[in-house]
């Protein structure tokens, strides 16, 4: 089992440095999509180490915006956080805001996730039910495709994500859907909270 730090010192550093309910709520949501593909993919026994990455993936994105991913390793490091943990943090930014190059597949996860969850929500958002449980892959599909909603999710990242794990396109988009799906209550509660 990979070293992690709690959830509870996860989320006393997470709102230390993030107080909008935007970033909480995309911290919450990649925390719940990486823990489903960690028991997806074979990995249940690092579950915590993977779910608690997505949390804290954006760790320094809020105030130092300019700065993300650069931030990240001194706030990580303050909080406990393992080098090993820091590199999987760092390497969902990388040729955007990093040189860390994700290797393993958790962080090849996190690299294809983190923009596609963005763009998931955009689509939730627009359907009457404000959920993505009702939502079918091929109206998740039609959304990618268009180019001009969720401009600010790259696509480009999303298809150089699901290259690097060697998947098709389909598969990343068909799995995080369900995996947002898994973890969309879990959200709205931790949102409450």
């Amino acid at each position: 089992m990979k070293d992690v730090i709690s959830r509870a010192d996860a989320l006393a550093l997470l709102k230390k440095y993030n107080t909008e309910a935007f970033h909480l709520q995309h911290a919450y949501t990649v925390e719940g999509v990486m823990r489903w593909f960690a028991e997806q993919l074979g990995y249940g026994e690092d579950a915590d180490f993977w779910a608690t990455v997505g949390l804290l993936h954006d760790i320094d994105y809020e105030l130092y915006p300019e700065e993300h991913c650069q931030k990240a390793p001194d706030i990580l490091r303050e909080g406990g956080c393992s080098e090993e943990f820091i590199h999987a943090v760092c390497s969902h930014g990388y040729g955007l805001c990093s040189t860390v190059e994700p290797e393993h597949e958790m962080e090849k996860v996190l690299f294809a996730c983190d923009e596609l969850t963005g763009l998931i929500g955009a689509a939730a958002r627009m359907r009457p039910s404000k959920s993505c449980k009702d939502m079918e892959l091929s109206s998740l599909k039609k959304k990618y495709k268009d180019k001009k909603f969720a401009a600010g999710c790259s696509r480009d990242v999303i298809s150089q994500g699901a290259e690097r794990l060697g998947w098709e396109l389909d598969r990343l988009l068909g799995d995080t859907l369900e995996a947002m799906k898994s973890c969309e209550d879990f959200v709205a509660a931790a949102m409450e909270a």
